[in-house]
């Protein structure tokens, strides 16, 4: 297996703690990215513990000066970026889209869709200069048009816009050398999903894993456990 260079966003914990941990123990040099800059520095060294080397930058992704800032970083440290690893999210409250407010619905678009598409744009450049650049959007199976339901209108509707990213900028970066897709990790015990969901971190890390480094891998695709969802 080639070492790649992967960029996980939102890493200080969860999800994207475990994909992290997962892709270091392959050997991939990983970029942990988080908001706090102490709770990140804190994850580096729960990870150097394990015998794990991986490199910090801090990064709020509403924020585009620090966007651009971990640009530069990569460009002088690395050269390039093979995978950007959009996982940083957001999910406050439960209103449905009858009672959510346009403050909420904006507080969650700047993080889950908003970051992750200038972050994207961004890097681009870096992940042209891979030998094959991947974007891997960590979505949900609630944002599923072709499943519905109700409650979390703002987060649901975040996340659909994400997906539609996703097929979008894979449609739009046909022919080159990246390939973008999403996926629906499940309902992982984490802060956001709650000690009671079903799936370990270990198992929702997986698939965001398995789209990092597998040697083929589709584009424009919406997945779970591996396999391809409808959108």
């Amino acid at each position: 297996m080639k070492k790649k260079i992967i960029l996980v966003t939102g890493a200080n914990k969860g999800i994207g703690f475990e994909i992290v941990r997962q892709l270091a123990k392959q050997g991939h040099q990983v970029i942990l990215t988080a908001r706090d800059k102490n709770k990140g520095l804190a994850a580096v060294e729960r990870l150097a513990a394990e015998g794990l080397k991986v490199h910090f930058i801090p990064l709020d992704v509403t924020k585009e000066q620090e966007i651009s800032n971990l640009k530069e970083e990569i460009q002088e440290k690395f050269g390039r970026l093979n995978v950007l690893i959009n996982n940083a999210g957001i999910l406050i409250g439960n209103e449905n889209s009858v009672s959510v407010s346009k403050r909420s619905l904006q507080q969650h678009l700047d993080t889950n869709f908003f970051g992750p598409l200038l972050l994207s744009q961004q890097l681009i450049p870096l992940l042209q200069k891979s030998e094959e650049g991947r974007i891997i959007n960590i979505s949900t199976s609630m944002a599923r048009l072709s499943a519905p339901g109700s409650g979390t209108a703002a987060y649901r509707l975040s996340k659909v816009a994400l997906n539609g990213l996703t097929a979008m900028m894979s449609a739009d970066l046909a022919g080159s050398n990246i390939k973008v897709n999403s996926l629906d990790p499940g309902w992982v015990q984490t802060d956001m999903g709650g000690a009671g969901a079903s799936r370990s971190v270990t198992e929702g890390a997986d698939t965001a894993v398995w789209l990092a480094t597998a040697e083929k891998i589709p584009t424009g695709k919406f997945f779970r456990d591996r396999k391809e969802l409808e959108w």
